[in-house]
């Protein structure tokens, strides 16, 4: 079975890895490293398809080190060790660190990560990992702090069209067809910088090259080839985002029915798990607000609990959470307060905080009057004192509107009980 483009045209050298230059050209200090044949433990962050992997294997090749690969999505604490096992059976007559690359090291857990730790500080491997997420918070400090961390950038519009005029002349495959590239536009629209998509674009494509005929590529082509053979979720590309747009519209909707069913495309996808739940977390506060308060509890309790238990099972703790959030009465009145306080914010600029309720911590602010005629909110009937806390000149203003939901009629009732006609509750 012939291996699909892309893995056809995975360079086995620097001199044919395309992009990344400030990490790998002439005199860059990721190169200057691999010639100096002392790699320190390090982490590719970068987007997908920019060659994370491809860098690591290259490496591994170069140095002439044993390469071990393991995908954080696949392996768990066991296939680590065993791993290390192994890479500690190479080690003899003065050999260099096995290389352990682990793809996707943002989906380990702590306790994963924690099981890497020992072997990298005593050297027993050299540690490349590779994600998409920042790993300032994806990976645990412990970890971070003995790596370097490499970030790598979406392929330039030029380093794409290299890309696709080396595979087409001199591919295997390809090299053996007519085919010419008239336009490049919607390749690369299709492709949005991801090398490995840009490659399996343009392998769909010339799969309608006719023997004996000339295929000319022109962004129509492409399109009409595209649009028909779409593939039902992408979560690198567009439909990620139209298919997260979907779930959380469907919650703000109160479609717990549709909720789930997006929730599953995105599950069936491949989706993160954390991004999902990130995703509830926002939506929690955005569209349920404090017309049911529990909500973003619920949300943020899921997010801790996927963590600490994966998947499968977390896709169940995900349902729950959807659910939840869906058949939850709505409110977008705190999102809209903070809109409202943030574009005053911009008018007014920086308006003077009253004296009244300003810090007072020396002796010098004391006597500026600072603090003077503060009244403790406690000390008073129901807790609660009629002051000033606005700025003079936005005195009055309205940010917070609560919504017509049982929970924020009774905050209504209370705000217009304390503040009478001021604000207009």
């Amino acid at each position: 079975m012939t291996k699909p483009l892309a893995e056809r045209m995975r360079p086995q050298t620097l001199e044919d890895y395309i992009g990344q230059t400030h990490l790998v050209g002439k005199g860059a200090v990721l190169r200057n490293a691999i010639e100096s044949g002392n790699i320190p433990s390090f982490i590719l962050w970068g987007p997908p398809g920019v060659g994370k992997t491809t860098l690591a294997s290259i490496i591994a090749n170069q140095l002439q080190r044993p390469f071990h690969t393991l995908s954080a999505i696949n392996s768990g604490v066991k296939d680590i060790r065993e791993t290390i096992e192994k890479a500690k059976n190479q080690q003899f007559f003065n050999r260099p660190n096995p290389i352990l690359f682990i793809d996707e090291i943002h989906r380990f857990s702590k306790s994963q990560q924690d099981s890497l730790l020992g072997a990298v500080e005593r050297g027993i491997i050299t540690l490349i990992g590779a994600t998409t997420e920042n790993p300032s918070f994806e990976v645990i400090s412990a970890l971070l702090s003995r790596s370097q961390v490499y970030v790598l950038q979406h392929l330039t519009k030029e380093e794409l069209i290299l890309l696709v005029n080396t595979a087409l002349s001199k591919d295997e495959v390809l090299s053996k067809k007519s085919i010419r590239v008239k336009e490049y536009d919607a390749l690369l629209l299709y492709s949005s910088g991801d090398g490995r998509k840009l490659l399996n674009t343009l392998e769909l494509v010339c799969n309608y090259a006719k023997e004996g005929e000339e295929l000319v590529i022109t962004n129509d082509l492409v399109k009409d080839l595209i649009q028909q053979n779409i593939a039902i979720y992408d979560k690198g590309g567009e439909q990620h985002y139209d298919i997260a747009s979907a779930l959380i519209k469907s919650i703000r909707g109160s479609d717990p029915n549709a909720a789930v069913y997006y929730l599953a495309r995105m599950l069936e996808g491949g989706e993160d798990i954390k991004f999902i739940a990130r995703r509830l977390m926002i939506s929690a506060s955005e569209d349920i607000g404090l017309a049911n308060p529990n909500a973003l509890l619920m949300a943020t309790t899921a997010f801790q609990a996927i963590q600490a238990v994966g998947m499968p099972e977390a896709r169940i703790i995900l349902s729950q959470a959807t659910i939840y959030l869906a058949t939850s009465p709505k409110s977008n009145a705190a999102y809209m307060a903070v809109n409202r306080a943030q574009a005053l914010v911009r008018q007014t600029g920086n308006l003077p905080v009253p004296l009244a309720i300003r810090n007072a911590p020396t002796k010098l602010m004391k006597t500026l009057n600072y603090g003077q005629g503060y009244k403790y909110a406690h000390d008073h009937k129901d807790n609660f004192v009629d002051m000033e806390f606005m700025p003079e000149d936005i005195a009055g203003t309205k940010l917070y509107d609560p919504s017509s939901n049982p929970s924020e009629q009774k905050i209504r009732e209370r705000l217009r009980k304390n503040w009478k006609e001021k604000y207009g509750y």
